[in-house]
Order: structure tokens, then sequence, then C-alpha cells
């Protein structure tokens, strides 16, 4: 990406309706991804994994009138913090974790998905003015039949081609590559993810059911010894990311990634048998409960 093109931004049409009135602010959205295949996975993008890119597809009714491209990449990070790039070879990026300028997450992406889509190829995004109440969300803009398939890279060179960046572009790529917390997918769970951070291990998974009654199931198995993923390994807490749970284990350093599979899936089975307890929260469970929150950072 050469420097002159850095300096092109595109910018939205404007906030305000054919009256002339200013559009009302994006409302908050506790769980902006809720209604797109694999809710978990946007979240996961979002807030766990460093370099990771997924395809999307375009609703029909949705792509932009004069637009060839009707597929585009999400990926988790850009060059110099790009909300959004057109490629010189016309593929279209966006960034989930460039910032937020509105509550709702959705609203942000289509907005800069949008403006990516109409830029000139060889073009970033460089800035994206906050979305109003009419700026359409993801779950209006994208095909909802299509799966959100998930790849996890060992770096940030899929951002763009050698030739396309210039000595900025190629500093920002290195920067990234060696800042970037090596983390592998639990395969054959959905959204759960190995990462490890200074030489200490952690399993990180994106719970799919309401946060607070994910609590209350965390709490169930901490008050009965049933948190362990595996000998070893301990629940450290969980925190709250775009309305879902992400529950914390560190884990073994010397256990492979692979390894967690079974696991994982067991501690599936443990949490969904927890969800379906009807009975009130035991004083133990409550005493759990509160351990649980008062360790929770929310991310939003």
């Amino acid at each position: 990406m050469g420097k002159a093109s850095k300096r092109r931004s595109t910018r939205s049409a404007g906030s305000r309706d054919p009256s002339g009135s200013r559009a009302a602010p994006a409302p908050f959205v506790v769980r902006p991804f809720e209604g797109l295949p694999g809710e978990t996975e946007w979240v996961a993008m979002r807030e766990l994994v460093p370099a990771a890119t997924a395809q999307i597809s375009l609703a029909p009714a949705a792509v932009p009138e004069g637009s060839p491209a009707t597929v585009a990449t999400i990926a988790t990070v850009l060059p110099l913090a790009w909300p959004a790039l057109h490629r010189n070879d016309g593929e279209v990026l966006v960034a989930t974790q460039s910032g937020a300028s509105s509550g709702d997450a959705s609203r942000d992406l289509a907005a800069a998905l949008l403006l990516a889509l109409a830029a000139d190829e060889g073009t970033p995004v460089v800035t994206v003015p906050p979305p109003t109440v009419e700026t359409p969300r993801l779950q209006e803009l994208l095909d909802l039949e299509a799966p959100f398939e998930v790849t996890v890279h060992d770096g940030f060179d899929f951002w763009v081609g050698e030739a396309e960046l210039d000595d900025e572009g190629r500093e920002s790529l290195q920067r990234a590559n060696e800042s970037s917390i090596p983390t592998s997918r639990v395969e054959g769970v959905p959204s759960a993810y190995w990462c490890d951070i200074n030489g200490r291990t952690y399993v990180r998974w994106v719970l799919p059911h309401d946060e607070d009654a994910a609590t209350d199931a965390l709490a169930r198995l901490l008050a009965t010894d049933s948190s362990r993923l595996v000998d070893g390994s301990r629940l450290l807490g969980a925190f709250r990311a775009s309305g879902l749970l992400v529950p914390v284990w560190e884990v073994p350093v010397d256990d492979d990634p692979g390894s967690f599979t079974d696991a994982v899936l067991t501690m599936q089975g443990r949490v969904d048998e927890a969800l379906a307890t009807q009975a009130a929260l035991t004083p133990q469970e409550r005493r759990a409960r509160a351990g649980l929150l008062n360790r929770q950072v929310t991310l939003r």
C-alpha cells in the first residue's frame, strides 16, 4: 500500500436524513452478533484471537450498486489499525479489532464494510464516522445462510502482499508479528482457543448462552469441584464480551494444544447439565458465583 493511498480515506455520506435533521445515534446492543451464523466466533475474533480471517458473503440485495464485490474477508487486525481496506486485487477486508465508535459492534463493522466496498482499489478506510440508528447492521447485509468459518494464522502476513507495503507498512507488520500471542484452535469445539501468554498457557472458550445463565452454570460447577478442565488446570474466572461469557482455564504448559478437545467436550456436557438445573443456587453456589463476578472483566 503506497503512502499516497494511505492518505486517502473514505467517508460516509453524513448522518443527516433528507429533511436535514440529524439521525439519532446507534442504540447500544448487548449481543451485537446475535442472529449471525457463528455468533461465538465473531466474539472470538473480536476479543480472543490475535490473527485470524473468515469469509463472508453479502446478501444479493445488500450489494452496493456498481460494486463488483459480493464477498469480503473479516480479519482481526489490519495494518496501522485501519478499520477496513480495499486491496489492489479487489479483495475487501474489515477488521474486528479496530475499535468501536458506537454501542453496536455490528453497525460499526457494517459501516466499515460499506465504506470499503465503495472505496477505490488500493485504498484503506482510515476512519469510520459514528454509525447512527439508520446505519444497517451486519444482520441486514450478510447472507445468513453462509457459514462463518474462522482460519487462525501464525502472524499477520495475510494483510497484504509484500509488494503492496511501503516501509511504514512493513514496520507495522513486523511489530504486529512480534507482539502476536501464540494461539491455536481447540479442534472439534466451537470457539475454544488455546494460547500462550508469557510462558503460561490458557484455554479460553466463548459460551453461546446468556451470560447470566452461563455464570450460574459455572458457579454450580465450581461449588461441586467440577470446574477443572484437565488434571493440573484451574478455572481462573471469566470475562464478558459482546453479551457472552468467556471462561478462562490455566492449563499445564507441557500439554499440547490439540489435546484439549475431549476435555472441552466433556466440560460442554457439564455446562449443559448445569444450565438445565431448575433449582435455585445453593448458598455454596451463590458464594462461588460471587467469586466469579468479583474476578470478571467486561469487554464491550
